[in-house]
């Protein structure tokens, strides 16, 4: 009984892992539509965001089951209620990814982002697809020590951030507040998907270690 159960917890864990895996590539596809303007790509994105929900939803039902089916204590307790939440913020960063897509095709036949700040961008697009692929490798492994470095190194994010402001609030933007806008949200699409890719990680953190990681 006791082989089946674990069985069954570390089946929501795979699930979260293949969940993970899914928003990377989501990321990646919607980053790419932002990046040319390929309409077809950014439908796609949005498009296949069923599937994220839809296992997300396989997740929250295989939780629920253990809460009333074995009354989990403990351990075991807090693995369950931190799978709960680990779902909804990578559902989260699937929606994000759609928001992305979306901005590309709104612009489309044009590209959303003005040449000039593109470098910044792609940037950002490139550190939350990694921080993405990591926190996927994390949950895989329950790897505290990797989950840490994973919130130290958000910093970077935080300072492309405050860079992305910088230019488009700069004397010489000359593209108008259409965007502007454009930029101001796809930045913090980004900044959203790093922000929740380390709160998976202290989330593993918690799970492993039966602590909440310091906010130093």
């Amino acid at each position: 009984m006791r082989e089946a159960y674990t069985d069954q917890l570390d089946s929501i864990f795979s699930d979260l892992v293949d969940i993970s895996r899914r928003v990377g590539v989501a990321v990646q596809r919607a980053t790419d539509a932002l990046m040319t303007g390929d309409v077809e790509l950014a439908e796609g994105v949005i498009t296949d965001d069923s599937e994220i929900d839809l296992a997300r939803e396989r997740v929250e039902e295989a939780a629920f089951d253990l809460l009333s089916l074995q009354q989990p204590v403990a351990g075991d307790l807090r693995t369950v209620v931190a799978a709960l939440r680990m779902v909804a913020e990578l559902e989260r960063m699937g929606d994000l990814s759609v928001h992305v897509a979306k901005v590309a095709r709104l612009r489309v036949p044009d590209v959303a982002v003005p040449d000039e700040i593109r470098p910044t961008m792609a940037r950002m697009a490139a550190v939350a697809a990694d921080m993405v692929a990591r926190v996927t490798d994390v949950i895989a492994r329950r790897d505290v020590e990797a989950a840490i470095a994973l919130g130290r190194d958000d910093e970077e994010m935080d300072q492309l951030r405050r860079t992305s402001f910088a230019e488009l609030l700069s004397d010489d933007w000359n593209h108008g507040v259409e965007a502007a806008v454009d930029v101001a949200l796809l930045g913090r699409y980004y900044e959203r998907i790093a922000d929740h890719a380390v709160s998976i990680a202290n989330r593993v953190i918690f799970v492993v270690t039966g602590h909440k990681p310091s906010a130093s």
